[in-house]
């Protein structure tokens, strides 16, 4: 029978195991992806493991997610980066060389290699045949230490595309339409693969945004072959030798099948709150909308940017519109110049913004309360713009230029005859400005080990862990619903991103916006273990509470399904585990947040009846008993003790993540089987 390429990709890296549905293997990986809302926490853990020089064939670090400098925390941690990527051998991109993801995938993406990144949207590469994983910053760490990853092997999805699309409608109304037909956890433990004949009409960014938003619908990653547009996109980067064919089998077969006539699609858009609640944009037209986000990693392209400059050449973009264009990269605007769009955008009245990722994580670009938004971006979580209840839709760049000009939710398809705006026909250029001067290479080795990590005031040391206890009996400190993204659990944005290396001070916003008490009934309850310091010295952190407060056990969490979808960062699992939390109980979890959950110690299990799932209240007291031996042989119980009662439980831990329990998570584990070596 015939591989597909997604089977080709993880069989020429498996190290061990079997490829088979549901079991656990490990993959070589060649490259790795880290930006700086979680690349600070990586190189402390490189830190901490002892590193001395990457083993990968291609490690980068890269600066776009925290650009704003309101005051001395960014640029210190800016600078602690660009050391500790001169310490351990990375790339580093520097702040305004643009977003991680079209930036790899220019400068570093390669056909048949595999990847990880902390970040969720690495996925996007296998836009160019690329096998690339979102995963916690932890599991990146390794990587670049050498380590093979641990995967659940996942079901091979094959998504067969035919026809071509439309005038009006692009690549970012294909990954809606996948969205409409599955929601948000239609590919969990999945990955989507997209081959057929409607491939060849999408160009290598098309592909971007599609696999991008991949980690939207849950997936474990997708992938497209690589063929002549790849081979076309390379020899424009000036890499076409990085160029390798890659294409499934002909008689390949797909644990799943589905198929997308290219041709029927129209103009799609997610309603608020979440990237699944699509609808077709003719029925939501009329809506008033007042601003317009243009750009992000879901919509990378020069192209997405161009057929905005081009619809409003010569016209004026709304009055009660905000259009904001914020650029992938400094080559982009360079490129809109040299095509004569960028004072179209500027002189129809666009505010530019600085490259990266700025609005989409919620640093700058925030609406106003009760108005619409609508962006090109990947996710419109509950509040993730910065405003509460936000009212955030994501589109294509075609329907957010429709709204820009007329101010309300309008079908692009509807422009010709309504303002006389014809569909933009762009001639690209093949080839495009390379901007390699924002990009710092590896020092050699000899001066890199002379090079001491530079730590701002901010930068606090990983918090100590403790083994996971064979009994736990723990108070349910929060009960949350299903689909409670990561931005949920760990809030992002400028209020809480800059002291993403000072896990103390992040414990402050811990479920803020769910349950602003939270942290407050957490310290209360306990943390059950001890703590770093901001300053290493006084036992006080920065900003932040001293750590100093012991407690008992700790507590749990109570959550419905998909619990902790969306970022990768490992935030989300480190600060509520800094708190005390040592117990998730979920209907379903979210593929990465469950791997974080384990790796930072954290015993995360499912209710085998989901009816039981009601019968646990806020404050009610559970216990696990022998969890060890529970965990190993499946009989797992959870006795609600205010109740009386008793639930059966399920969990899907590997041994080795029961083994990461056992030593209170992936870090003490390593120092285990280090000292075990050494001997």
């Amino acid at each position: 029978m015939g591989r597909s390429v997604a089977r080709k990709l993880i069989d020429e890296h498996l190290v061990t195991g079997r490829p088979v549905v549901g079991e656990e293997i490990t993959l070589r990986i060649d490259q790795t992806l880290t930006q700086d809302a979680t690349g600070t926490l990586v190189m402390l853990e490189l830190e901490a493991m002892g590193l001395r020089r990457a083993q990968t064939e291609c490690s980068v670090q890269y600066v776009d997610h925290n650009l704003l400098q309101t005051d001395n925390r960014n640029p210190d941690d800016h600078l602690f980066l660009l050391s500790a990527a001169q310490r351990f051998g990375l790339w580093f991109s520097r702040p305004g060389n643009g977003i991680s993801h079209p930036v790899h995938m220019r400068y570093f993406g390669r056909p048949g290699a595999t990847m990880v990144g902390s970040d969720s949207h690495t996925c996007a590469a296998g836009s160019l045949g690329m096998l690339a994983i979102g995963v916690g910053g932890l599991e990146v760490a390794t990587a670049v230490a050498g380590h093979p990853l641990p995967l659940r092997m996942p079901e091979i999805w094959g998504v067969r595309l035919v026809g071509e699309l439309p005038e009006w409608v692009s690549a970012k109304d294909v990954i809606l339409e996948m969205l409409r037909r599955h929601g948000v956890k239609g590919a969990i433990n999945r990955i989507v693969e997209y081959y057929g004949p409607g491939v060849a009409t999408l160009s290598a960014m098309d592909r971007h945004v599609i696999a991008n938003m991949g980690a939207e619908l849950g997936a474990t990653t997708s992938v497209f072959p690589s063929d002549d547009e790849v081979r076309r996109f390379l020899r424009g980067a000036g890499r076409e030798e990085a160029f390798t064919e890659l294409a499934a089998d002909p008689d390949t077969s797909y644990d799943v099948d589905d198929e997308i006539d290219l041709s029927t699609l129209e103009p799609l858009i997610a309603r608020p709150s979440s990237p699944g609640n699509v609808v077709p944009v003719r029925e939501v037209v009329g809506e008033p909308v007042h601003q317009v986000v243009v750009g992000s990693s879901a919509n990378p392209g020069l192209r997405d940017v161009a057929v905005v400059a081009a619809a409003v050449a010569g016209r004026t973009v709304h009055p009660q519109v905000s259009l904001d264009v914020n650029p992938t990269s400094p080559e982009i605007l360079v490129d809109l110049a040299n095509l004569d769009l960028l004072a179209p955008l500027l002189t129809a009245g666009a505010r530019l913004h600085q490259a990266g990722c700025l609005g989409c994580i919620g640093m700058g670009q925030a609406p106003a309360t009760g108005r619409n938004s609508l962006r090109t971006f990947p996710r419109n979580f509950p509040g993730r713009s910065g405003t509460p209840d936000d009212r955030v839709w994501l589109c294509s760049p075609e329907t957010a230029v429709a709204a820009a000009l007329t101010g309300e939710i309008t079908d692009p398809r509807t422009l010709p005859g309504r303002l006389g705006v014809d569909h933009p026909a762009l001639r690209l250029p093949e080839s495009s400005t390379r901007g390699e001067w924002l990009l710092v290479p590896p020092l050699p080795e000899t001066d890199a080990a002379r090079v001491e990590l530079v730590r701002g005031p901010n930068i606090a040391p990983l918090p100590e862990s403790t083994p996971l206890a064979d009994r736990l009996r723990l108070p349910v400190l929060l009960k949350v619903g299903d689909d409670v993204s990561t931005d949920e659990i760990m809030p992002a944005g400028n209020r809480v991103l800059p002291f993403r290396s000072n896990i103390a001070k992040m414990a402050d916003f811990a479920f803020a916006d769910l349950d602003p008490g939270y942290s407050r009934r957490a310290r209360e309850a306990g943390h059950g273990h001890g703590h770093g310091h901001s300053d290493g010295k006084s036992g006080r952190c920065d900003d932040g509470p001293s750590g100093e407060d012991e407690g008992p056990a700790g507590h749990a969490i109570v959550a419905g399904n998909n619990y902790g979808q969306g970022s990768s960062r490992e935030h989300a699992a480190l600060v509520p585990h800094y708190l005390g939390l040592r117990l998730v109980v979920a209907k379903s979890f979210a593929r990465i947040h469950w791997q974080n959950l384990a790796n930072f110690g954290v015993l995360a299990v499912e209710f085998a009846d989901h009816a039981d799932y009601d019968r646990v209240g806020l404050g009610d007291v559970v216990a696990l008993n022998d969890v060890a031996e529970a965990l190993r042989t499946g009989s797992l119980w959870l006795d609600n003790e205010t109740k009386n009662e008793r639930y059966q439980l399920t969990h899907h831990l590997s041994a080795r993540q029961q083994q990461l329990l056992a030593a209170g998570g992936l870090l003490p584990r390593l120092s285990q089987q280090r000292a075990v070596q050494q001997g």
